[in-house]
């Protein structure tokens, strides 16, 4: 246990499954409390079950619905009177070649991998200001550098992503609030199954260790950021196995 983290107020965005299921799970075995956030309360149940910890605190929200996402974070900062950590991971794609791609596929996953960012980012650190101290992991994609052939829209939602996390490490660092953007490239979750395993042999084979990480791997890096000794990172973007 990482005695650092202990009691550190932690909110983890698409909790429900993959890797912020998994993210969720590291930060509680180091002790942290965990809000976990995601769409379905019957899935996030059932992730507060597994990880069986007392420290689990399970809400229904869509992140791009800022007042639900707002509420949240007002009960949870007058509970603990403090909010740590954000982890912004919930995400989606809708991948189809551009001349396919309708609007509203486009618009879906601006807002919500985007757009929702914004919303977490922008009512979480107005907590984070009042405190002086916070930590922000934006979890992008290594799609948002390389792009990848029908992922228009997610592409340009995961490079959104980063250079929002530049400027933003920027505006907040004055008040010690470090910003920082993890870009994993293909890892096993329920986002890949739209990629072929051709499409994962190339960008995999552009990575400077070029081999298929795991969601693991992601949470090892969360646990780097958070730790004290990395306070001088920020507005950083890392890549899981390397561009």
């Amino acid at each position: 246990m990482n005695l650092e983290l202990k009691d550190k107020v932690a909110i983890v965005t698409g909790a429900s499954r993959g890797i912020g299921k998994s993210i969720a799970e590291k930060l509680a075995n180091n002790g942290c409390r965990v809000v976990i956030i995601s769409r379905k309360i019957e899935d996030l149940n059932k992730v507060k079950d597994k990880i069986n910890s007392s420290k689990i605190l399970c809400y229904e929200c869509d992140t791009t619905n800022q007042n639900k996402f707002k509420e949240i974070i007002k009960e949870i900062y007058d509970k603990f009177g403090s909010i740590d950590i954000l982890i912004n991971n919930a995400g989606i794609t809708r991948d189809k070649l551009l001349l396919r791609l309708n609007e509203k596929e486009w618009d879906e996953v601006i807002n919500v991998n985007l757009k929702g960012y914004y919303n977490t980012i922008k009512i979480v650190s107005r907590y984070m200001l009042k405190n002086r101290s916070g930590k922000i992991i934006n979890i992008s994609s290594v799609i948002g550098q390389i792009g990848n052939s029908g992922q228009s829209n997610y592409a340009a939602s995961k490079a959104g992503v980063e250079g929002m996390t530049r400027a933003l490490a920027v505006e907040l660092g004055v008040k010690n609030i470090n910003v920082n953007c993890i870009a994993p490239g293909p890892i096993q979750t329920d986002l890949l199954k739209g990629i072929t395993d051709t499409q994962i042999k190339k960008i995999t084979s552009q990575q400077v260790i070029p081999k298929q990480f795991q969601k693991s791997d992601v949470c090892d890096l969360v646990e780097l950021l958070l730790d004290e000794r990395a306070s001088s990172l920020s507005g950083q973007v890392l890549h899981v196995g390397g561009f």
